[in-house]
């Protein structure tokens, strides 16, 4: 029997059992479980709800670093083309290359913050380089402070310390919001990533449209303000680290376990080198080759290297993914560019997909007792952006049609411009062209095709109009585009030959040429400043990214309708004559809105779960590391860009579909290796280790103190 003094001592200890302590087992040799004395510091809840109220500082403060980035990359190939005055090859080079760099630091980030200063430390610390930074950038702008020498220097030093703040902190801000989260609380932290997601998004579209206006429209040191444009990025850091610091006192912070890194190295080498040294057939075989390095390294330490290398292993098909949706700052931007609008659709469809899918999509799912893991949602992450890429194939394929066919070798192609009063009969030597009379200021419909039959040669050609005969030679150069100009002079027929453009004009402006008729000078003002000179006697010249409004001699030329991606010829005249030497963007930027519902749908269904995913199976004291794993993926995708455009000489079009199809042969695979996949808890695994190494036969030599549940 037991007493009632023995029942009311039970009773007690019931009613009080989340807080008693009671004592694990550790078998001799071993340490005590690491870990085991972090800070359990619990934050106050935000309305009531198992969200920590400490995430809210982390959210505000991914925010504005994300506006502080984006707004400083949304002007600065502006800044490379038009402060420093370099080219579009050197500029992109260096944009890439820093954008990359930015995805390679958080491996920096995440080592100092898992083996030397916490994650709490290690934000703070790398956010001051991050503002330090900035400054230095927007100091580098001011057009007073030095040469072009030192401009450059200054800017090449603010990116490189912006690089490494920003890639730094990057995997310790979202692992450090995922630890504010009890462990009983797994589905509030998966919605907090989804949050944290959309605080990016929000970040990035805000900045990428006020920056761009604080160039533009605010004028400083006599031109356009690319120092207050870095300025409020900076600014915005600094909002950001102050937002950080000033929750330091809610959040619940784990202490860095020690060179983790060296340690990992060591035990998996160690492992390697034991099992080369017993693979004699009478040695037993281990579960698993980690497990050779059991007689130096603890079960514990084993067991997370064990859940870290496989779910780095799952991530080698990841980068795939990151190569396509990465194009739609490049390949697709492009694309926009060739047609009639622009839009930038990306981070707002974002910040409207995260709610459906986390309050409409995924419950639907779950209603319908489907399980839909983690893996299964990044596959239809990487199918959706593979469609995405088939769609964008389409959509280019379309814009094709509009294109002006290159000529090849042994070929040009000629269109006739009739600026005389009467209709001309135009005969070429030895071509079977303008069957039929062309009339005064016709305009042509389109380029005919010349055969030559070398890399040059001097054609004949006989104009007729009115029973006079007029004939010229005019040498001819192979894939190349020309206007014959006819005209009077001296009431004779006479021609000229000018060279046209042979593609469409670059990033979606307008091509306007000017050719004089008049028998004096012009001078063309084009908007309010550029005057250009154009010479009498049909003298012609080329002019790029006019504006509508044109004045000619004190006369204003009513242009019409300058279209993108058009390039016209305007002929100076009594009576001004304007044509379309190539077609203008005939195809909407709507066409572009399926492949971005696609890839941005994609995007919340992958990314958003591969960032929980990767905390979720991080043991605790590689939380920042797997994160940095994660980011890697997208510096690796980039890599993958720049090999198969390099590698594959392909059209466009083509281009999108290999990489569509590397997608979905990578999405296989991924689903191979993920139905194979078994998630775990790190908690539980600590927990089976610990009860495997309890000792049955009373060999104890120590006890730990732990608060646990019976």
């Amino acid at each position: 029997m037991v007493s009632g003094e023995a029942k009311r001592e039970t009773n007690a200890f019931q009613k009080n059992k989340s807080k008693e302590t009671v004592f694990t087992f550790i078998p001799a040799g071993d340490d005590p479980p690491r870990g085991g004395f972090s800070s359990q510091k619990k934050s106050p809840k935000l309305c009531g709800t198992n969200y920590p109220l400490s995430i809210a500082f982390i959210v505000v403060n991914e925010f504005c670093e994300r506006f502080s980035y984006y707004g400083m990359k949304a002007v600065l190939t502006l800044y490379f083309l038009n402060f420093l005055h370099w080219d579009d090859n050197l500029s992109t080079t260096i944009y890439h290359a820093f954008s990359g760099l930015c995805y390679f630091t958080p491996v920096i980030g995440a080592l100092i913050a898992d083996t030397w200063l916490g994650k709490f430390k290690t934000i703070i610390y790398l956010s001051i380089v991050y503002v330090i930074g900035h400054v230095i950038k927007s100091v580098g702008a001011i057009p007073t402070v030095g040469n072009q020498v030192v401009h450059v220097v200054l800017s090449m030093l603010g990116l490189a310390l912006i690089a490494l703040g920003t890639g730094g902190i990057k995997p310790c801000v979202a692992a450090f919001g995922g630890d504010q989260f009890e462990e009983e609380h797994a589905k509030e932290r998966s919605k907090f990533f989804s949050v944290f997601y959309l605080a990016i998004n929000a970040g990035s579209l805000i900045s990428t449209f006020v920056t761009p206006v604080l160039r533009g429209d605010v004028k400083c040191f006599g031109g356009d303000c690319y120092a207050l444009a870095f300025g409020v990025p900076a600014a915005l850091m600094v909002i950001a680290l102050v937002v950080f610091i000033a929750g330091s006192g809610m959040y619940k912070k784990t202490p860095p376990r020690g060179n983790i890194l060296l340690e990992v190295c060591q035990c998996i080498a160690f492992a390697i080198t034991n099992r080369l040294k017993n693979h004699s057939k009478r040695i037993p075989k281990r579960e698993h080759w980690l497990d050779w390095a059991s007689e130096k390294y603890s079960k514990q330490l084993i067991q997370e290297i064990k859940m870290v290398t496989r779910v780095l292993f799952l991530f080698i098909p990841l980068p795939m993914f990151w190569a396509l949706f990465d194009q739609q700052g490049s390949r697709w931007t492009l694309q926009a560019t060739q047609m009639n609008a622009d839009f930038f659709l990306n981070p707002l469809l974002i910040l409207i997909f995260i709610p459906i899918f986390d309050l409409g999509v995924y419950p639907l799912i779950d209603m319908c007792r489907f399980n839909f893991t983690p893996i299964r949602k990044m596959t239809t992450g990487m199918i959706l952006a593979g469609l995405a890429f088939a769609a964008a194939a389409i959509v280019e394929i379309k814009i094709n049609e509009t294109s002006m066919p290159l000529p090849v070798p042994k070929e040009s192609f000629i269109q006739v411009l009739n600026l005389a009063n009467d209709s001309v009969h135009v005969k070429i030597q030895g071509q079977d062209l303008f069957q039929q009379p062309i009339g005064a200021f016709q305009d042509p419909a389109e380029y005919s095709k010349l055969m030559l039959n070398g890399a040059q040669q001097n054609l004949h050609f006989e104009l007729q109009s009115q029973g006079s005969v007029s004939t010229f030679y005019h040498t001819m150069q192979e894939k190349s585009v020309y206007s014959l100009i006819v005209y009077k002079s001296e009431g004779n027929l006479s021609s000229h030959l000018i060279a046209d453009m042979e593609t469409k004009p670059e990033k979606g402006l307008t091509a306007v040429r000017f050719i004089n008729a008049l028998d004096q000078d012009v001078n063309v003002t084009i908007g309010r400043e550029e005057i250009i000179s154009v010479n009498k006697n049909y003298n012609s010249l080329t002019q790029y990214n006019v504006q509508c409004k044109t004045e000619a001699t004190e006369v204003t030329l009513d242009l019409g309708l300058l279209d993108f991606g058009a390039s016209y010829t305007i002929v100076i005249t009594n009576v001004t004559w304007k044509t379309e030497d190539i077609m203008a963007n005939n195809v909407h930027i709507a066409w572009q809105l399926p492949q971005y519902l696609l890839i941005s749908a994609g995007e919340v269904m992958f990314s958003i779960t591969g960032l929980a995913f990767s905390y979720s199976q991080a043991p605790v004291s590689m939380k920042s590391v797997l994160q940095a794993g994660w980011l890697l993926t997208v510096a690796f995708g980039n890599v993958i860009v720049l090999i198969v455009a390099q590698a594959a000489l392909l059209e466009q079009w083509a281009e999108f579909v290999l990489f569509a199809c590397l997608l979905f042969a990578v999405c296989i695979i991924f689903s191979i290796m993920g139905y194979f996949y078994i998630s775990v808890d790190p908690e539980d695994l600590t927990k089976k280790e610990d009860e495997k190494e309890m000792p049955s036969n009373g060999n104890v030599i120590s006890l730990v103190p732990q608060k646990t549940k019976l």
